[in-house]
């Protein structure tokens, strides 16, 4: 959003026109626009109006109803944390001690809010002027919260009462490719890492695929999930760390929220084994932190091949880091083996998980060719570095 438009939306027509605007639809946007339009209002102000209606529908996933009363950019909203995952970054902030955080990197507002929430003061910066400005919207309604437009490493944090500070680099360049080299982020990784020589409690937020080479030694790495989606990775120094460094993984659904994490050992070492009663399917959170092992020595069950993040058990545990299936048959793969199983046992609809083999789903749904009223899953992987067919049903 440019400085015009910002300010078109912020007068109090704008402001009253957007708050108007019925819920964002597709299919009715153009035609709304022309209504609108046909109304004497400025199009530049009903283009602005409709793309925060249209950014605000989208916001919903993320931050629920707060999206409603919030301004949004296109890549604020991308980079944006989830009101869920924020609160936990900030209980982290509060169970620490700290009182005044330094967020950054601020974009739109989403994880100071959380801070703000949470009771603590917040001091809000961000490089570009306009993110700046809505970040200044957004974090209205809290007293104890100021935005700058600044560059947060230029600030005196001694000076400004700061005791705890946090950042999410910038990983997108401005035409949107990502950045995987962490010394190109903005600000550069190293260059907010120095900064826990001034204050201990300091946290980042980094995308999920960040090289374990690339993480520090004294930081405790926490790749996060969301029903199934891993969302980042959070690294925490000093006070906020009260785990000690180390890996974890957070995995949020719905209402819960279940975390597995290193011993003072590291990640344990599973060894491989035959297929069992059971294979557990470990979050994806789990994976990237490397730490499906752990989840094989929580089932008492070892991994289906060493290269393969499938575990398997004879014992069936409710773990909520991994997604548990009962294995019903298996067999090895071969197209025709496969179709005459399925075919035999009138199955029609089937789903399709893979790991460590080169098939296609879909190509192989259509070689398939079934027909049928029954379902199935089969999971299809390596065993014992052998291609095989897991025939499994959720437990």
């Amino acid at each position: 959003m440019d400085a015009a438009g910002l300010t078109a939306l912020l007068s109090p027509q704008g402001w009253a026109l957007l708050s108007a605007l019925p819920p964002y639809d597709e299919q009715r946007a153009m035609a709304l626009s022309a209504r609108l339009h046909a109304e004497g209002l400025d199009p530049a102000l009903v283009a602005a109006a409709l793309t925060q209606s249209r950014l605000r529908a989208r916001a919903r996933a993320k931050l629920g109803d707060f999206a409603d009363g919030m301004l949004f950019t296109a890549a604020g909203l991308e980079q944006a944390t989830r009101l869920t995952v924020a609160a936990h970054h900030a209980r982290r902030y509060r169970d620490a001690g700290t009182t005044r955080v330094a967020d950054l990197t601020c974009g739109i507002g989403a994880d100071a809010m959380a801070f703000a929430g949470m009771g603590l003061a917040v001091l809000a910066t961000d490089v570009d002027e306009a993110t700046a400005a809505i970040a200044t919207v957004n974090l209205r309604h809290f007293p104890d919260t100021e935005v700058r437009h600044a560059d947060g490493l230029t600030l005196d944090l001694a000076a400004e009462g700061v005791d705890g500070v946090y950042a999410d680099p910038a990983r997108r360049t401005s035409s949107g490719s990502r950045v995987f080299d962490p010394g190109a982020y903005a600000p550069p990784l190293d260059a907010v890492l120095a900064l826990r020589d001034r204050v201990p409690a300091l946290g980042l937020k980094l995308g999920p695929g960040v090289p374990h080479s690339a993480l520090p030694a004294d930081a405790q790495a926490q790749w996060v999930s969301v029903d199934g989606d891993v969302v980042e990775v959070g690294l925490w120094f000093g006070p906020l760390a009260p785990e000690g460094p180390g890996r974890s993984a957070l995995v949020l659904s719905g209402t819960t929220a279940h975390t597995i994490g290193t011993g003072p050992d590291g990640p344990a070492h599973a060894s491989a084994g035959p297929v069992g009663a059971y294979l557990y399917e470990p979050d994806g959170a789990v994976i990237r932190a490397g730490l499906v092992g752990d989840v094989a020595q929580r089932v008492r069950g070892t991994l289906v091949d060493p290269t393969i993040a499938y575990v398997t058990s004879d014992e069936l545990h409710d773990e909520p880091v991994a997604t548990a299936y009962r294995v019903l048959d298996t067999m090895p793969f071969g197209l025709k083996r496969l179709r005459t199983y399925l075919r035999e046992r009138g199955v029609g609809r089937l789903t399709i998980k893979k790991r460590g083999t080169a098939v296609v789903p879909e190509q192989l749904r259509k070689q398939l060719d079934l027909r049928g009223d029954a379902e199935a899953t089969v999971v299809l992987t390596r065993v014992a570095g052998h291609q095989q067919v897991l025939v499994v049903e959720r437990v």
